[in-house]
């Protein structure tokens, strides 16, 4: 788990949107300082800010990766990311989580790339699976995020089975039994919010061995073509009409939309939590640090298979009031006049 003759062991989490990688991480974080361990953690968003970050500890050095995945725009980033923290704040650890699009074969490959030329230890995949949400996809068994999602499974040592309360047990079985044919390797474990044995998990001992299979990054060396548009192309329509630049370039998934939306002023808190509500199916994660009317606190929300959740927070630093919407082929510009709205801007 921890740093040996200067090798430092790396942990990756991968996961469909909302599955629960950054509960996951914020409780690995907080049981590797308990065990006096220094982690170090890489965040990756497809968006344009880290909202997640705001949840992990402040004392915990990170790296934030934003406008497109490891496997594409910034993967030339991710050995300076890597070599800086490992030089500037010498961890024991580092967790790369990786933005919920992404496909976590091509993160294998771009870590064992770099594992030629420095000294870390590749440790088991580990994939959050939002269990309620693949039993939804896994009706139709067709289209791009099943697609994206099957490719995270595949991937994975170790399975998170997360979310299994929102099912029922003969459901699980079913789930559980599907897994394992996608990928009669990996570990399973079944957790709600992500409560697992964290000694088994970071001392690998849910796993025959702590080997990587490279074999796997072999065989899927250039899968990142199958979800990342390497064109360019502008699928991220952004409020422009607030005073930030979004000409520069960014990485799109083909089917995946980001919608980044700027508050000008705060909004009624329970007109928000309406709004909410009604967001229509395609967008399946959404988050964002608000201002409300009705109270002088600032929150953090986050929305997840239709359910949201919101915590008052106190931002570090400069933090302007934000929402993203993450969603395939949705109405951007619907979500954009009914926040205006709420702004009374409309």
């Amino acid at each position: 788990m921890t740093q040996q003759n200067g090798v430092t062991p790396i942990y990756i989490l991968s996961g469909f949107l909302g599955s629960g990688k950054t509960t996951l991480l914020q409780k690995m974080i907080s049981f590797l300082q308990e065990q006096h361990v220094k982690p170090a953690v890489i965040m990756n968003e497809i968006g344009e800010v880290n909202l997640d970050g705001m949840l992990v500890d402040a004392k915990v050095p990170m790296s934030e990766m934003l406008g497109g995945c490891i496997c594409c725009t910034v993967r030339e980033d991710l050995s300076t990311e890597l070599s800086q923290l490992i030089e500037n704040e010498q961890p024991d650890v580092i967790i790369i989580e990786a933005t919920g699009v992404a496909n976590p074969i091509d993160i294998l490959d771009a870590v064992t790339e770099l594992s030629l030329f420095m000294k870390l230890d590749i440790k088991p995949l580990i994939t959050v699976v939002d269990t309620a949400y693949l039993n939804e996809l896994y009706e139709a068994q067709s289209g791009k995020t099943y697609s994206l999602m099957m490719d995270q499974i595949r991937a994975a040592t170790l399975l998170i089975m997360n979310k299994i309360d929102q099912i029922d047990d003969v459901r699980q079985a079913e789930m559980k039994q599907f897994l394992k044919r996608m990928n009669p390797h990996a570990h399973i474990i079944e957790a709600i919010k992500c409560e697992v044995d964290l000694t088994a998990l970071l001392e690998g001992n849910f796993f025959a061995s702590n080997g990587l299979d490279t074999s796997m990054v072999e065989q899927s060396n250039c899968a990142c073509h199958n979800h990342c548009d390497h064109d360019h192309d502008h699928d991220h329509d952004h409020d422009h009409d607030h005073d930030h630049d979004h000409d520069h370039d960014h990485a799109s998934h083909e089917h995946v939309t980001v919608y980044t939306h700027y508050f000008q002023k705060p909004v009624d808190s329970h007109a928000f939590e309406q709004l909410i509500k009604q967001l229509p199916r395609e967008i399946y994660r959404a988050k964002g640090v608000l201002s409300f009317t009705d109270t002088s606190k600032r929150f953090l929300f986050q929305y997840a298979y239709r359910e949201s959740d919101f915590m008052a927070i106190t931002p570090q630093g400069e933090v302007a009031d934000v929402a993203v919407f993450i969603g395939e082929h949705f109405d951007q510009q619907w979500i954009s006049n009914e926040l205006r709205k709420l702004e009374g801007l409309l």
